[in-house]
């Protein structure tokens, strides 16, 4: 069965993106936003296990007057009289394995993955990315934009990213329609900058360096946005507390907040890039309560951060996802922002690609980042290879479409359809509101749109179909949620 088919054929709900001052996260607005009249249409997208339904639109509802739910009834209530945080959007990232995959690709094929990803009518309309700040374990080989021993960055160049790179930026900037939200990271300073003098397996910035570095930042910055690609911010480094086999480079929580203070932050003023917004942690939540801590307690450094990005990776060590810690950050910090800056499925498998599990990791952690205050929420690789890769140290992983580079095929998994139940419905300026469920068996979350549309994303954790009531203030329309699937609800 051609999902992508029934993707381009079945929707045809397009967003338009804007931009709103955002509010506190950890506390509604109680600006009174719009509700549905009586006889309003409700509108349902689904993406199910085991059934052909891929975003695939069904009959529409229309709202009719709510009755008291009883107890053995299941439910899902929204007030749209209570707003949060306002959206930024969701995306993926620009790696240069994705970039090298897409250059294996036909032309037609190429079109189709970029339409895929970011037209807002025939495909998802993705809005937010993250690309590396040189190389990351994803992509053929490592590789800094200078020559070693270059202190004074005089031989500081991109050229490495014009063959593959930015040419898949550029061409995704144009297929969402001409304006994409852009944030880079590193993954390690060059070799010579560190303490076990290479970019793998850890290691620290040295502080003789600490200078240099942050200038390698503005650079990139400078040199990207004169190749027609705004950068909106950068965070300080991918996981500072990881000692990977590939790139990788540690720094404590009060490492961190003293480079920034002392030189990222007044480096980029300096620089003329004091707009740019600089995101700190980029780690897992289990310790992101700890980093946000140090840094946003110290005013010389808090001045300088816009939020804080996490990942989904606590998981490694046997637990759950630990949202609880993000609704700590939010409500400790409701000045500060909160970014998922990266997830995947590890442990690449072709005969996984349809494994239903993945999509709903996806759908888990989307729901619950959001409930939690989350602004923006970034996939990692947009695409790879029938190996899960190209990765120059066999971190080889999964990502929502891949391509068969030996065919030219493109593979859709389930995990795309589940992301696009968030960002084909729900536009940059959104506003988050009021949502909540009666059995455990659902998660749910709703976004109004700055035209009025409101978008809620129900997710049926269960091996059964369900039966609910979707009650909005007063009214209500009854339908059932499929085992094993996704709704979006637009109204």
């Amino acid at each position: 069965m051609n999902y992508r088919t029934i993707l381009i054929t079945a929707l045809s709900c397009a967003l338009v993106a804007c931009q709103q001052t955002p509010t506190k996260p950890h506390a509604p607005n109680n600006l009174v936003t719009q509700a549905p009249a009586l006889g309003a249409p409700v509108a349902v997208y689904t993406t199910a296990k085991n059934t052909e339904q891929r975003l695939s639109q069904g009959t529409t509802l229309t709202f009719a007057k709510s009755v008291q739910p009883s107890e053995g009834e299941i439910s899902v209530f929204v007030n749209p009289h209570k707003s949060f945080q306002t959206f930024i959007g969701v995306g993926g990232a620009f790696t240069d394995a994705s970039a090298e995959v897409f250059a294996k690709l036909p032309q037609d094929k190429q079109q189709e993955l970029l339409t895929a990803y970011y037209d807002k009518e025939q495909g998802i309309g993705y809005s937010l990315a993250r690309t590396t700040i040189h190389s990351s374990d994803f992509g053929s080989h490592s590789f800094t934009y200078i020559e070693e021993g270059d202190k004074e960055l005089k031989t500081f160049s991109i050229d490495h990213d014009r063959e593959f790179r930015l040419p898949l930026i550029k061409q995704a900037i144009d297929a969402a329609g001409g304006e994409l939200l852009v944030y880079a990271s590193p993954w390690s300073p060059p070799a010579f900058m560190k303490s076990n003098n290479n970019m793998l397996k850890g290691g620290k910035l040295l502080p003789e360096y600490f200078e240099s570095w942050a200038m390698y930042y503005t650079k990139f910055i400078k040199a990207y946005e004169a190749e027609g690609i705004p950068i909106w911010g950068i965070t300080i480094q991918n996981e500072p507390m990881a000692v990977q086999r590939w790139e990788s480079n540690i720094y404590t929580a009060e490492e961190e907040r003293d480079f920034l203070k002392n030189y990222l932050g007044p480096i980029m003023e300096r620089e003329g890039l004091g707009d740019k917004n600089i995101v700190v942690w980029d780690h897992n939540r289990d310790l992101i309560s700890q980093r946000a801590n140090t840094i946003f307690e110290d005013p010389e450094a808090a001045k300088y951060a816009w939020g804080i990005g996490f990942h989904w990776y606590e998981t490694w060590a046997g637990g759950t996802t630990m949202h609880d810690n993000l609704y700590n950050v939010a409500q400790s910090f409701p000045d500060k922002k909160l970014l998922f800056t990266e997830g995947t499925n590890e442990r690449f498998s072709r005969d996984k690609y349809q494994h239903w599990p993945n999509a709903e990791r996806y759908g888990h952690s989307m729901i619950n980042d959001f409930n939690a205050g989350t602004v923006g929420w970034t996939d990692w690789n947009i695409l790879l290879d029938e190996n899960g890769g190209p990765n120059h140290v066999q971190n080889f992983c999964f990502s929502p479409i891949h391509a068969d580079t030996r065919t030219g095929e493109l593979i859709y998994t389930p995990s795309y359809y589940y992301i696009g139940h968030f960002s084909k419905f729900i536009a940059p300026g959104a506003k988050r509101i009021s949502t909540t469920v009666s059995r455990s068996h659902l998660l749910a979350t709703s976004f109004q749109n700055d035209d009025g549309k409101t978008a809620t994303v129900v997710m049926n954790q269960s091996d059964d179909d369900i039966a609910y009531n979707f009650i909005v203030e007063d009214k209500e329309v009854e339908l059932t949620i499929p085992a094993r699937a996704m709704q979006t609800l637009v109204y």
